[in-house]
């Protein structure tokens, strides 16, 4: 009888857990973070964490609807928001070895350019990133990579 018991109790427990699962709906548990962009500073060190530390918080948030990725090289390639976010979602939690240095070039009340080096043991990146304000929030519109 006890081991009777003890089923109901653990086949009630599952159905439970089961039905409190369902009630929260598909993506609850993966929410958006909100991140704090209400200040150019606060963008740009966010974009350097997510291009560099693997941070994939916020990285929706982060970028303009229009942004886009161009890089200089022999072969010249444009990305679009959609797959810069795919691709930094990928990298999630994995860091570069680099040393970063950011110079912000041109600043207003709207707007940021920066300089983004990151140096690597062959080689040097160097993506000048553009932030422009979006209502509160500051936006990555457009970023230049070059390499040396």
């Amino acid at each position: 009888m006890k081991a009777l018991v003890k089923t109901f109790a653990a086949a009630a427990l599952i159905a439970v857990s089961t039905f409190a699962m369902a009630a929260e709906g598909p993506g609850s548990k993966t929410a958006k973070a909100n991140v704090n962009l209400s200040t150019a500073d606060f963008a740009l060190d966010h974009y350097v964490a997510v291009t560099t530390e693997g941070e994939s918080a916020g990285v929706e948030q982060l970028f303009a609807a229009d942004f886009n990725q161009r890089i200089q090289a022999s072969n010249a390639q444009n990305h679009s928001r959609e797959a810069v976010i795919k691709s930094l979602k990928k990298q999630k939690g994995e860091k570069l070895n680099c040393t970063v240095s950011t110079d912000i070039l041109e600043e207003s009340a709207d707007y940021m350019v920066a300089k983004v080096t990151l140096k690597f043991e062959n080689f040097t990146k160097t993506d000048l990133v553009t932030l422009e304000r979006v209502g509160n929030d500051w936006k990555v519109s457009k970023s230049i990579n070059s390499y040396k």
